[in-house]
């Protein structure tokens, strides 16, 4: 059974060609930084942002210009871990239609080449150049519809993540 799955899973992306195989890679690295996220904010995130409190609360007092200064520090540093990755995601979601679009033209430069070739007659051969220019650019755009949605949610996630740290890095008392 599972032989049957792998040989249609190159089929697949024999037809698809060669850009196919980009936006594969592209994929399985995009939601590999995804779930390297989300494992992030559901195990690591919560001792961190413990540890940045408990550092604060341990100050004796909170008001001075230092004090602001250290606060500062503290968001910034933990803005830049919990942001990691983040604009990586963003890139390869963007990336994935133009991908999907350069595998498009490429698919479409082979049908042009067959209409070069045998005087446009061969609609067999056209025929695979069209699947091979429209599976990319399908692969392409669903690859970005996922990551789309994983890219919203961890975005919300950070920017929910920095609000509670902002609100718990408190100098009232």
């Amino acid at each position: 059974m599972s032989g049957g799955i792998f040989e249609g899973i190159l089929a697949f992306m024999d037809k698809g060609g060669d850009v196919l195989w980009l936006i594969a890679i592209l994929v399985f690295v995009m939601w590999t930084l995804i779930f390297e996220r989300l494992w992030y904010f559901t195990f690591a995130w919560r001792k961190e942002a413990r540890a940045i409190i408990n550092t604060w609360e341990g100050r004796g007092e909170r008001k001075s210009w230092n004090a602001k200064q250290i606060r500062a520090r503290l968001l910034s540093q933990s803005r830049e871990a919990i942001n990691a990755n983040l604009p990586v995601i963003t890139t390869m979601v963007a990336l994935c239609p133009l991908l999907g679009l350069l595998g498009t033209v490429t698919g479409m430069i082979e049908v042009f080449n067959v209409m070069a070739v045998t005087g446009g007659g061969d609609a067999k051969s056209m025929a695979g150049g069209v699947e091979r220019s429209t599976i990319p650019t399908m692969a392409g755009m669903v690859a970005a519809l996922s990551g789309l949605f994983a890219n919203t949610y961890l975005n919300r996630v950070a920017a929910r993540e920095q609000e509670f740290l902002q609100d718990n890095l408190t100098s009232d008392h």
